[in-house]
């Protein structure tokens, strides 16, 4: 259902069409084309709104008994309330956001901050490190590029590319500030439904990509999406209690196990998919526990070769670390229900479940044709949930994986063709 906006302009009411993502942070008089202007960034219509004097605007307007005060809505999370109250996406996903900012530097530019061509670190606000700079440097550069970015996100976004505008809902825990306007932007150009907690005092997650030829030098600042709580579920339940299947980014298992739990249990409640992925090696070597209270709910688990050595090693498996189907099937253990899948690059794709183990081949792609792969096993999980989400046999969902994955790899980042491709079996 499109949530439709008006404005009570004096004695006057102008419909401005589908709300879009922000509030315009406007003050109460605005005149003829700077009004057009302004709106236009919030709005997917305002083109025909035409004012030759000054006007005060009084009011925004969202249902037949709603009239609330332009000065009551200053924030980002507001009008994300109204906008989430009107949406009921399919799948939902959690994970932690980062806007990821990819440009082109040079050597001179990475030996300013002292970075490596093909490195990746972690930075942090309150650490006074003077690298933050990079960030609000590199949104100034010519072809900087913005993505939606965090492993989650870009399934989101994968996964809306298939399913189409509105679809996809995402959960996660920004900041206040212009780099979470700029998700909200790329995420309404997914056509993915941002549900984010917006967090006051803490800046934005984000990852400047540093691109160097064929080298990348990441510089990552986690920020609010380590803040993630799950009272902004219990807010927004009702969108839970509409969708029908949930994915789960193994990264928010650093942040809130607990919000985990209780979509995990609400979809075994409900019988509802519920898919988690490993997402890293690093998550089941140091964060067992949080995964050991996860598992259980989940009815699908994707990862990839080197996450299932991890878990391996982690659980104590005696078997070879390269032994996917046994690693896999001590995932499934006694469980009916679960199945679990492991990519492994160009080799074939396992899945494992309690009836029968099968492996899937990797459609060849021309090496000429690889851009970049960053991002590809983000994008077969996108393509995957898809699948699941139009009921599609495990078999065609692993292929629309395969297949997602296959046209992200030939753009830049975790990215999808600009002109949409159709998925044929």
């Amino acid at each position: 259902m499109p949530l439709h906006v008006k404005l009570f302009l004096n004695r006057s009411i102008f419909t401005l069409g589908r709300l879009a993502t922000m509030t315009p942070k406007m003050g109460n008089r605005v005149t003829g084309q700077n009004f057009s202007r302004r709106v236009s960034r919030f709005f997917d219509e305002p083109s025909s709104i035409v004012m030759n004097k000054p006007l005060r605007v009084r009011f925004l307007y969202y249902s037949d008994k709603h009239f609330i005060p332009l000065d009551r809505l200053p924030d980002i999370q507001s009008i994300l309330e109204l906008k989430m109250a009107t949406e009921q996406p399919k799948l939902v996903c959690l994970g932690n956001p980062l806007l990821d900012l990819q440009a082109d530097v040079t050597s001179e530019y990475l030996a300013k901050y002292d970075l490596k061509a093909n490195d990746a670190i972690l930075v942090d606000a309150a650490s006074g490190d003077a690298k933050m700079a990079i960030f609000d440097e590199v949104i100034t550069f010519k072809d900087v590029k913005f993505v939606a970015g965090g492993a989650a996100q870009n399934t989101a976004r994968g996964a809306a590319y298939v399913l189409g505008k509105g679809q996809v809902g995402y959960f996660g825990s920004v900041g206040e500030d212009k780099f979470s306007a700029m998700l909200l932007e790329e995420n309404d150009k997914a056509g993915v439904v941002s549900m984010y907690q917006v967090q006051k005092d803490i800046g934005t997650g984000k990852c400047a990509a540093l691109i160097t030829g064929h080298d990348r030098s990441l510089v990552t600042d986690l920020g609010a999406a380590n803040h993630f709580k799950p009272e902004h579920l219990d807010k927004h339940w009702s969108v839970v209690e509409s969708a029908k299947l949930f994915y789960i980014g193994g990264f928010h298992l650093t942040v809130s196990p607990e919000a985990i739990v209780k979509l995990g249990k609400h979809a075994k409640e409900t019988g509802k998919p519920f898919v988690i992925n490993l997402s890293a090696p690093f998550i089941p070597q140091f964060f067992k526990a949080a995964l050991e209270q996860v598992l259980p709910y989940a009815t699908i688990v994707i990862g990839n070769e080197s996450e299932a050595a991890s878990y391996a090693e982690s659980f104590g498996l005696t078997c070879d670390k390269d032994d996917l189907e046994s690693i896999a099937k001590h995932i499934v253990g006694d469980s009916k229900t679960k199945t679990v899948i492991f990519t492994h690059g160009l080799e074939p794709t396992v899945a494992v479940s309690a009836k029968a183990t099968t492996s899937y081949a990797v459609k060849p792609l021309a090496k000429e044709n690889i851009v970049d792969t960053n991002g590809a096993g983000d994008a077969f999980a996108g393509g995957f949930m898809a699948g699941l989400a139009q009921d599609k046999s495990l078999e065609t969902c692993i292929d629309m994986g395969q297949w997602l994955a296959s046209l992200s790899i030939q753009e830049i980042g975790p990215s999808y063709p600009a002109s949409k491709v159709e998925y044929q079996a």
